[in-house]
């Protein structure tokens, strides 16, 4: 790895991350043709993985039965919380705003049912094919029974997580009857363990980050043949699993008619901690909608693991631990010191660019969503707000009244009341 005296040469916004400094990063290759590992054709594979999935899902989570098993989250128009943004810039914002709320999606109540969901799916799949007799042809439902839930508990599912991931992958798991067991670090939240361990699911703590505990799952994993690992630093299938997010919002902009083209630009803003669901989420918004909708992620400036990999093309070569930042932030979700090892290489040219952000900043966007339109969201949900001042005064076409803002916000909804108060109060404080 370069030296951090080379990398700031070569990078001078390096330093500001160093300094822990808010900034704004214009991804120089954006746009640019490239050769991707994955193709549209994966993502309607998955769709139609996840309609094969939904008697199954139905059956098993009764909260999704008005959905009839498909797993999605509203598109919610944010008008009350826009005049309070205007209110308090110096700059209005002209387009119009809205929260893609993956706060409340079923199972987990997080963007991280997406991806960890699907690959839990997609194991069970092949499980029930390769040693039972299921077809494609046949309701899934059938997987909900005593024979297939005694095939399952032969098998375990294993993963590493801040909190989310294991949530999501945690309460599917187990619900088919897998053995499941969640690495967690010292990020996670105690209310996140306590939900797990009530699912049955085994939880090991570890005193230690996110980058050194997912090694050791991976490691423990390894020993058994009949345990599958779901790595948040590389796995192909949590990636396709968000990238069904790009079908589904096409929809959602259908039915609500809004316009993605040179004339009306969407800006999705999401946020980033390892970077593999706003990664997914972001190459399926490409894939399905083309280049008049641009992502940007949002992460701590304590924390900013993909921007760090990005802006100096080392990608999971490089860590925040080694320009000298101490990986902490009340974003649990984002406390990611390492990036994915797919993320950066696959968003190479498809990011539009990043912001950082100081966490205190969080607390009053939780807040004023909370006062202004009475939506409870985690800290780490509320980045996106943190990028709409930079990306409409550095990116001037942005500020168009034809322009729609979507901030993503990725978790919220289980969370128990008192956490949801003290999170409230230390964002009023702010307002």
């Amino acid at each position: 790895m370069d030296n951090v005296q080379s990398l700031e040469t070569k990078y001078p916004q390096v330093r500001d991350l160093m300094n822990e400094k808010p900034i704004f990063w214009k991804n120089p290759d954006y746009g640019q043709a490239a050769e991707l590992p994955f193709s549209k054709a994966d993502i309607l594979d998955a769709v139609e993985r996840w309609k094969r999935f939904a008697p199954y899902i139905e059956q098993a989570f009764p909260e999704t039965a008005s959905m009839h098993g498909i797993i999605e989250s509203p598109l919610i128009r944010l008008d009350k919380m826009k005049r309070a943004w205007d209110d308090e810039h110096q700059t209005p914002l002209a387009g119009n705003l809205y929260l893609k709320a993956d706060s409340e999606l079923p199972i987990s109540g997080s963007i991280k049912s997406r991806g960890g969901i699907y690959e839990v799916l997609k194991f069970a799949e092949h499980v029930a094919m390769t040693k039972g007799n299921l077809k494609q042809t046949d309701n899934y439902a059938i997987l909900g029974t005593p024979e297939y839930k005694h095939l399952f508990a032969q098998y375990g599912v294993m993963v590493a997580s801040t909190g989310n991931l294991a949530l999501s992958v945690g309460i599917a798991a187990s619900t088919f009857g897998f053995k499941t067991t969640v690495y967690m670090s010292r990020d996670a939240k105690e209310w996140k363990k306590a939900k797990l361990r009530a699912n049955g699911v085994n939880v090991i703590e570890l005193d230690t980050d996110f980058s050194s505990v997912i090694p050791q799952a991976r490691q423990a994993a390894a020993e058994d043949p009949k345990i599958h690992f779901i790595d948040d630093e590389g796995s192909a299938d949590l990636f396709i699993g968000y990238a069904v997010a790009g079908v589904r919002l096409q929809q959602q902009f259908q039915i609500q008619g809004i316009k993605v083209d040179r004339d009306h630009p969407v800006i999705v803003y999401l946020p980033a901690g390892v970077g593999g669901s706003p990664s997914g989420v972001t190459f399926g918004l490409k894939m399905m909608m083309g280049p008049y909708i641009h992502a940007i992620f949002c992460e701590p400036t304590h924390v900013p693991s993909v921007t760090l990999g990005m802006m100096t093309k080392l990608n999971n070569q490089i860590s925040v631990f080694d320009i000298g930042l101490d990986g902490k932030t009340a974003a649990d979700g984002l406390a990611v010191g390492r990036p994915s090892r797919i993320a950066g290489k696959i968003m190479r040219t498809l990011l539009f660019g990043s912001v950082t952000f100081d966490d205190p900043t969080i607390y009053k966007y939780v807040a004023q969503l909370m006062d202004t339109e009475h939506i409870t969201v985690e800290p780490s949900a509320a980045a996106g707000f943190t990028a709409i001042e930079r990306a409409i005064t550095e990116v001037p076409a942005f500020n168009s009244a034809n322009a729609t803002h979507i901030v993503w916000a990725t978790g919220g909804s289980m969370m128990p009341e008192s956490e949801r108060k003290v999170d409230h109060d230390k964002g009023e404080a702010l307002l």
